[in-house]
């Protein structure tokens, strides 16, 4: 097996425990608690509203952030600042290592538990990220997942090192299109996780999850989107990696290879860090490697606009027409 592929992964929550709590327990629980979600494209301005928001109502954040559980990818993630972070408390920022995986079924666990410790607290949790796939996990359960043969993952990780990861993509294309609609064609691990349960099983991730029981109504929740013109945010998200660039993301990157981080490293496939890969190794120019995060970066919002043209939202923002007052009203109103 390919060494520099493994990675630890968080033994509280082993990846093969992807199930559900007991439909009873997760009722007496969970049900009913009300819950206001904020998603969006990434760069459209969450952040600001959310922030915003758990001030006025004095309650705590929840990060749905993918990336933003990994500790040391601060200025590529754009983490919330650490003077944000004292006004405000966010959750689930900064909880594992580069080198670690955290999978959805680690944040359906770790959110939940939060979700009712704010409740007790009667605190109205306020969850907010553009991973839409960590939301839809939490708001309708996941499916268990098999175990894995380590014969089987190792062959795909070879086929990998020998064909390169779009041999991959276009498999998993040809048997699941809706899970490769999902996944960027540059993100091995998720690749791999999907195809290896499909070898395990000759069933596709999308299979499992429509014969997966649903937990729909888990909680009462304020589904909230935030969207903007597409080719305004484009340029917004050009000017972000601009700013990041200024704002020491070098740096940030050379301190990550100097903890030992490499490309392996499940928290370093982030947009805004693997393509900074070869310009330390001193194969491409810096330039292009701007280029290539600004373009990834535009393609992964574009995901994320398919992914929540999907979903049914209780409220949808545009950028330019956002009424605070009226927010306030309406979620005051929903939690009645």
């Amino acid at each position: 097996m390919n060494k520099n592929y493994q990675s630890k992964t968080r033994l509280s929550h082993p990846e093969s425990s992807f199930v559900h709590e007991s439909h009873s327990l997760r009722s007496s629980r969970l049900a009913s608690i009300p819950i206001i979600i904020i998603q969006g494209p990434t760069a459209v301005g969450k952040s600001t509203l959310a922030n915003k928001l758990a001030l006025e109502l004095h309650t705590e954040i929840i990060s749905a952030d993918s990336r933003q559980v990994y500790k040391y990818l601060n200025i590529g993630t754009a983490k919330p600042s650490k003077e944000i972070q004292i006004k405000i408390k966010h959750h689930l920022i900064d909880i594992v290592t580069p080198d670690e995986e955290y999978s959805a079924g680690d944040f359906v666990k770790d959110s939940e538990k939060l979700i009712y410790k704010l409740h007790k607290k009667d605190k109205l949790p306020l969850i907010v990220g553009g991973t839409g796939f960590y939301i839809k996990a939490l708001l309708e359960g996941i499916f268990k997942a098999p175990f894995i043969q380590k014969e089987i993952r190792e062959k795909l990780i070879q086929t990998s090192e020998e064909k390169g990861s779009e041999f991959l993509y276009e498999y998993l294309k040809e048997i699941d299109p809706s899970s490769a609609e999902r996944t960027n064609p540059n993100d091995l691990h998720r690749i791999i996780r999907a195809l290896e349960i499909y070898e395990t099983t000759g069933k596709t991730i999308t299979q499992l999850w429509q014969e997966n029981p649903s937990d729909k109504n888990k909680f009462k929740t304020f589904n909230i989107l935030i969207s903007e013109n597409r080719e305004i945010l484009y340029k917004r998200i050009n000017n972000r990696v601009d700013e990041m660039l200024k704002d020491g993301l070098l740096d940030e990157m050379k301190e990550l290879l100097g903890k030992g981080y490499n490309e392996k490293s499940p928290g370093m496939n982030t947009v805004g860090y693997k393509e900074l890969f070869p310009y330390f190794e001193e194969k491409k120019k810096m330039e292009e490697c701007i280029r290539e995060i600004k373009r990834n970066t535009r393609n992964y919002a574009k995901r994320q606009f398919t992914w929540y043209r999907k979903i049914d939202f209780d409220l949808t923002l545009q950028v330019s027409n956002i009424n605070f007052s009226i927010i306030l009203q309406k979620i005051r109103e929903f939690k009645g």
